[in-house]
């Protein structure tokens, strides 16, 4: 008896599903047996928080008249902007320019062509692959940057639907710096080119056009204005302010369009 449509799409759905979490467990395996990348995304995440803690922590020790608490509302405000807007950019940038560019810079793209795998899958496996391993570090630093909120406090603690809230922002902003790395680096096939141009927009081109008030709404397309509008306790990126809408969208176009420029040029490239 021959299998009916209906088992026949259940099996077959089973198999892809397999050999997608498959390909992303492999994924991630790659980029963990990164050690220096992996050990520098440590650093630049739980090493940051913790030493920004302390820091500020010491300070309030020695002279808490001038000096503001570590811990409390404001802890986990300045954890938040330090791994969704900046060493999370960073880390985000990093790994998803590995993710992006490993295959072509190994040179086995060839080889995971000549297999017969579908090209838009080799690439649809990098972003997942890439946002994996950046949220694990993300997340242990932010876990680090809830305890020393509470631990250090001399100030209102943060509530529960803030801190979930943050979680939420932070790993969607993680996702958009990742996409955008795994994106270019897709396209360029140059770990340097994409680092270069990534990091540099992200830090450098961000800060000199957000500088400049003549520019008006257009500074409303830059990423980092969009992030600070919509994180939790946060405040405008450099007096920019938009609305709710207006961010998101942004943010979308900076995370999809990079990833289609990527799955094309992944798909048109020769191997």
């Amino acid at each position: 008896m021959n299998p009916t449509p209906t088992l026949t799409l259940s099996l077959s759905l089973s198999q892809t599903l397999t050999l997608t979490r498959r390909m992303v467990s492999a994924e991630v395996l790659r980029l963990r047996r990164n050690r220096g990348l992996m050990a520098l995304a440590f650093v630049l995440s739980s090493v940051m928080v913790v030493l920004v803690f302390a820091y500020i922590g010491i300070r309030y020790g020695q002279n808490p008249l001038e000096n503001a608490p570590a811990g409390g509302s404001d802890g986990l405000r300045r954890g938040l902007k330090l791994l969704g807007l900046f060493m999370g950019t960073l880390i985000g940038a990093l790994i998803g320019t590995e993710a992006g560019t490993a295959d072509l810079s190994s040179g086995i793209f060839r080889d995971l062509v000549a297999t017969g795998r579908s090209r838009l899958a080799l690439f649809f496996v990098r972003l997942p692959g890439a946002l994996l391993v950046t949220w694990a570090f993300t997340g242990a630093a932010y876990v680090l940057t809830i305890i020393g909120a509470f631990v250090l406090s001399g100030a209102p603690d943060p509530s529960l639907g803030t801190i979930l809230l943050g979680a939420v922002w932070l790993a969607g902003a993680n996702a958009v710096t990742v996409a955008l790395a795994v994106g270019v680096g897709s396209v360029t096939g140059s770990r340097g080119l994409t680092l270069t141009a990534v990091i540099g927009f992200q830090t450098v081109v961000t800060q000199v056009l957000a500088g400049v008030p003549s520019l008006g709404s257009a500074r409303d397309a830059l990423v980092l204005p969009a992030l600070s509008t919509r994180m939790p306790l946060g405040a405008p990126y450099d007096g920019i302010a938009m609305s709710a809408v207006t961010a998101v969208v942004i943010l979308a176009c900076w995370a999809v369009v990079p990833t289609l420029l990527g799955a094309w040029r992944t798909r048109v490239r020769d191997a």
